[in-house]
């Protein structure tokens, strides 16, 4: 079987000159990723220590039901703990212990610092060490930071994985550790398509259950699913792992080049992984080409939000037939996007970081057929007449891998579609 996406651009952005941006920014919150971490994490509770904007926030971003049980909730900072009346630390052992005496179910306990938590300079590290030692072995408690005052809303995973590292036990053994938050279909296709190679064994962080623990040590080696886990993927090398650098997983030309690097890794044969897949892939293309037939010779333009910008670039660019302008990535991690980067063509802007007014400058004077935002620019872009994406959408949808690149690309050129035929209908 033979390759059939381009061939690598003979000089790709790796060596481009950044844009690096340090101004106003517009972000969302951190403490978002807990919609899709509660859900994967079944023995897991993340306590937020935050105010009441905090749980709403968490209640409308996961549309739970008011008698429902989320494994989530918001220890709320009233006005004598924001003034430092209150002791905030004998408050939280309070509300700890109340909930774990009512979820006898809880294995793992997240404290999740907020905006008003790190304003007011709450110790959560040392509630946690307090709160593990009086819990153990029943209960882990771990803390991580989800404020959104300097993040943007994808570091609350990577926060909460490399929270979750240094407890690991140490092991000697032979391992490949999928290092990502995916839906539970898209790591059963992975996995799946690894084992037929003969890849093995096989460990994913978040793991399901604390039951499901490993050890890590200098024989482990780990692939990222996800391009924001910079301070997971540090927090996994401190402890001796070493990283199959990849192109990320998005689209066929993305999956087969990350199962290439995990495959050679193991010394699986040239033969056996295109019999694994062939077929895969041929279904990639086909899903891809009908769902981009519309993206096909437009522009793209990418403001700074998820880090999942610069593998969208080059998926988009590459497979889909699109021209990037501009690729904004909050913060660009050399290690972990170099592949991508090798892959993307020179011609657009790399920028790092933000300043908002600027970048909404350039975007006006570009004029793409498509931006790539946050919720908060989309609705004023899309009042000047541009048409947009809401990059929040490429995290909650599953994205991944090869049956889902044909809705990764659908997921770009829907909004050019509604487009036109909002024209054709004004026309009428």
């Amino acid at each position: 079987m033979t390759d059939r996406f381009a061939p690598p651009p003979s000089r790709g952005c790796s060596d481009t000159p950044v844009l690096k941006q340090r101004g106003q920014h517009e972000v969302f919150c951190g403490l978002t990723g807990i919609i899709w971490l509660h859900r994967k994490m079944q023995d897991a509770f993340f306590l937020v220590v935050g105010s009441r904007t905090c749980a709403h926030l968490l209640q409308s971003a996961a549309g739970v039901m008011i008698f429902a049980e989320p494994r989530f909730a918001t220890a709320i900072l009233e006005e004598t703990d924001l003034a430092g009346l209150a002791d905030a630390q004998d408050e939280l052992d309070r509300v700890v212990g109340q909930l774990l005496e009512r979820r006898s179910d809880i294995r793992q306990l997240f404290l999740v610092g907020s905006c008003p938590s790190e304003v007011i300079k709450l110790d959560l590290s040392r509630a946690a060490a307090r709160m593990t030692e009086k819990f153990a072995p029943r209960v882990r408690v771990l803390n991580y930071s989800g404020s959104g005052i300097e993040t943007t809303f994808t570091q609350g995973e990577d926060a909460c994985l490399a929270s979750m590292v240094p407890v690991l036990p140490q092991s000697a053994a032979r391992e490949l550790l999928l290092v990502g938050a995916l839906p539970d279909v898209v790591e059963q296709q992975a996995v799946g398509l690894l084992e037929a190679m003969g890849v093995g064994p096989i460990r994913v962080l978040p793991a399901a259950s604390v039951n499901d623990s490993y050890g890590i040590g200098e024989n482990t080696v780990f692939a990222l699913t996800q391009p924001f886990l910079t301070d997971t993927h540090a927090a996994l090398e401190r402890r001796g792992a070493r990283h199959i650098a990849a192109p990320f997983p998005f689209g066929e030309e993305g999956t087969t080049a990350w199962l290439r690097a995990v495959a050679s890794e193991f010394g699986v044969s040239q033969e056996l992984f295109d019999t694994v897949t062939e077929a895969p892939r041929a279904r990639a293309r086909k899903a891809v080409a009908q769902a981009s037939q519309s993206l096909n010779g437009k522009s793209v333009f990418f403001f700074p939000d998820s880090q999942l910008e610069i593998p969208l670039a080059r998926f988009l660019t590459r497979e889909c037939g699109m021209t990037a302008i501009e690729v904004g990535v909050p913060f660009l991690h050399r290690a972990v996007m170099a592949p991508d980067l090798d892959l993307l063509a020179q011609g657009p802007v790399i920028a790092e970081g933000q300043d908002v007014d600027k970048q909404l400058d350039r975007c006006r004077a570009a004029r793409p057929d498509l931006s790539i935002c946050g919720l908060g620019l989309a609705n004023p872009l899309e009042a000047e007449g541009l048409t947009t994406k809401w990059s929040i959408e490429l995290v909650f949808t599953p994205v991944h891998f090869y049956e889902q690149a044909g809705d990764l690309a659908g997921l770009f050129s829907r909004p050019l579609r509604r487009r036109n035929l909002l024209k054709l209908e004004a026309a009428e």
